[in-house]
């Protein structure tokens, strides 16, 4: 039987990363331009800010702190692939335990639209490999591993944009602030 984790240790393997900014919120800088975070010490969280993503992330890592860890994660992204397969009709197919035709990350874009929770198990499978693996943090992730599961991070982002679940807050307009319109 596979180890499950507890969620302070899924919350401890995302903390502090030098680099979960740059692989999960900066493709997504065509949306807001705003992806650098920074860790805030009491609150044991990346902080939120306006126009930024920063929040949605903390959101993600503590669903992913919270999900069950399924059997397989591959299981869960093949199911995504069969969904773009049947459903998109996307000339894909697995090859020796590989999915063929199209870029990998996008078929599981693709495939999340209709179906997100396999693409959060997908997530949570990934993060408790890396932990079982001794990649006790994202940072120290091995490489390939990292770029799959920062992948299916900003995807997760991504979707909750399109749908209209995103916590990214608008910048206010400096011409409303506290009710004064101001005059230049």
């Amino acid at each position: 039987m596979r180890k499950v984790y507890s969620a302070n240790t899924i919350r401890a393997f995302f903390a502090q990363s030098d680099c979960l900014d740059r692989m999960t919120l900066r493709p997504l800088s065509h949306i807001t331009p705003n992806w650098e975070i920074q860790w805030d010490l009491s609150n044991n969280r990346y902080e939120p800010e306006y126009d930024s993503f920063a929040d949605d992330l903390n959101m993600v890592i503590e669903q992913l702190a919270n999900c069950v860890r399924p059997i397989s994660y591959h299981s869960q992204e093949d199911r995504l692939a069969e969904s773009v397969l049947n459903k998109l009709r996307w000339p894909i197919q697995k090859k020796k335990g590989r999915w063929t035709g199209e870029d990998y990350q996008s078929i599981l874009e693709q495939g999340a639209f209709s179906d997100m929770s396999n693409l959060v198990f997908a997530a949570c499978g990934r993060i408790h490999a890396a932990i079982d693996h001794g990649q006790k943090h994202f940072d120290e992730m091995e490489e390939g591993h990292l770029v799959m599961l920062a992948a299916l991070i900003t995807i997760i982002i991504y979707q909750r944009d399109c749908n209209g679940t995103s916590l990214r807050l608008a910048l206010p307009d400096p011409d409303m602030l506290d009710g004064v319109i101001a005059t230049t």
